[in-house]
């Protein structure tokens, strides 16, 4: 008799995260992810509410993941030097991983609260990043925005083949965060001479 597989939502998620990755978010299905398990459909149930939950369980899983990765590349490092290291771990994370970036950026069910608390941590962490340049609060939402918008423009970009010529797209991201951090020190600079002349 043949050992039965042992299934968890752990070894669920790695299932999931590889179809993605390889076949892209719109391949994944319960009865495509139960044949890669080796189980039966309705076994899967047991773990998630359905496609809707298993969506919503590997946005989670790719929030924490990239919130995971973005943090220990932070470590030990500020300012502007954190900053490079964000932004180069954001986009090889993306890059690594197409699908689960996707299932992050495509949430069914953004309400949701589980969902909510990882997307929370992973704002969070960039906010720490950001930290450093002394912005108040209303200045340092936007930074973070901004940042996030650049990175994931970019990503979107590339992604759909959006850079043709024949120029490295890694210098032009690299391009892309020193023309950011110009701005940023710039909007710093002004702050700190308006703050001066009252």
């Amino acid at each position: 008799m043949s050992q039965r597989t042992r299934i968890d939502l752990p070894t669920i998620l790695k299932a999931a995260t590889e179809i993605v990755d390889s076949q892209g978010l719109e391949s994944l299905g319960l009865a495509t992810l139960a044949q890669k398990l080796g189980i039966r459909s309705p076994s899967l149930y047991n773990h998630i509410d359905g496609l809707p939950g298993l969506r919503i369980e590997l946005a989670i899983h790719g929030c924490n993941l990239l919130n995971s990765v973005i943090t220990r590349a932070a470590i030990g490092k500020s300012g502007d030097n954190a900053v490079y290291a964000l932004a180069e771990e954001y986009l090889a994370f993306a890059r690594s991983h197409p699908g689960l970036y996707e299932a992050v950026q495509r949430v069914s069910d953004p309400q949701e609260e589980q969902w909510q608390q990882a997307a929370r941590r992973l704002v969070e962490t960039v906010v720490q990043v950001f930290q450093h340049y002394g912005l108040d609060d209303y200045t340092s939402i936007h930074a973070v925005r901004s940042f996030r918008s650049m990175v994931h423009g970019f990503i979107s970009l590339e992604r759909n083949e959006g850079f043709k010529m024949p120029i490295s797209v890694d210098d032009s991201y690299r391009f892309l965060i020193d023309t950011f951090l110009l701005g940023l020190h710039s909007k710093m600079q002004a702050a700190q001479c308006a703050g001066e002349l009252e």
